[in-house]
């Protein structure tokens, strides 16, 4: 699994809307009590290459996209969204990106299979 964690300040609506015009869309509410038990429900539906999600600072959501095809995440934050290779890296522990966001290290994560 890799994931992509945006360290440059971008508009939330920013990165919503643009993975909304070309990916099915599904979003997981939490708050304080429920949070761990909806990030598992979130986790399991990153399943395969046409899966990513999307976790964001100061918003109180999960957010699952699915396309019929593979998606490239990079290309997508890349070509669509317009950020470079300096506003973001990438990780294989699947715990760092829910840990800058909830620190404030980071403004928003994708999470792909």
């Amino acid at each position: 699994m890799t994931n992509y964690i945006i360290t440059k300040w971008i508009e939330p609506y920013v990165l919503l809307e643009n993975a909304k015009k070309n990916y099915q869309m599904k979003d997981y509410t939490f708050d304080g009590f429920n949070k761990l038990n909806v990030k598992k429900d979130f986790l399991k539906g990153i399943n395969s290459p046409s899966t990513f999600g999307l976790y964001m600072k100061n918003v109180n959501k999960f957010y699952l996209f699915n396309s019929d095809t593979s998606i490239d995440v990079e290309k997508f934050l890349k070509d669509t969204v317009g950020l470079s290779d300096g506003d973001f890296y990438t990780t294989d522990n699947r715990d760092e990106p829910f840990d800058k966001i909830d620190l404030g290290k980071a403004e928003a994560a994708f999470l792909a299979a």
